[in-house]
């Protein structure tokens, strides 16, 4: 067995205003506020001496990295973002920022915002377009049932609503 793991597809490129401010600000703080303190606190400590010994020199460089990686990754992927502020011209229809109810088989119902996979949040009900969920859902129209493989074996949901904002 190898270490080897084939690179994964990157998410849709399409994201929310709300997501895209989130991080935004997320950047921001890491770069001008997080990572300055982060530097001082390494520097304070490589000035204690000895290094190899030096938790507190350990810790700061390997949250520094840290930093750095997501820093990098966060500069990446906003370069390429699409932000969609607007609702799509036939709302009658599941796309991209839907809040769409769904009545499963027992009559219970559960409310899900379509979003990006920047911006998925489960306690707030957003799920991704790219889940197996958000791929059924988009597309679709009011009434439309709607299967996914779940480990049980399958869910069916009717949609019950949809909304834009």
């Amino acid at each position: 067995m190898t270490r080897y793991r084939a690179p994964q597809k990157p998410g849709s490129r399409f994201i929310t205003p709300e997501g895209h401010r989130r991080l935004r600000e997320e950047l921001e703080r890491l770069w001008r506020e997080e990572r300055p303190k982060v530097t001082l606190a390494v520097q304070e400590a490589a000035a204690q001496g000895d290094r190899s010994e030096n938790a507190e020199y350990t810790y700061g460089k390997k949250r520094l990295r840290e930093i750095d990686s997501r820093v990098r990754f966060l500069r990446q992927r906003l370069d390429g973002m699409v932000v969609v502020d607007r609702p799509p011209s036939d709302q009658s229809r599941v796309f991209f920022g839907a809040w769409v109810l769904l009545e499963n088989e027992a009559g219970a119902q559960v409310r899900y915002r379509i979003v990006g996979p920047d911006e998925i949040d489960m306690g707030a009900g957003y799920i991704s377009m790219d889940s197996p969920l958000g791929r059924a859902l988009l597309g679709k129209a009011l009434d439309a049932q709607v299967a996914v493989a779940v480990p049980g074996g399958t869910a069916t949901y009717v949609i019950v609503e949809i909304r834009y904002r």
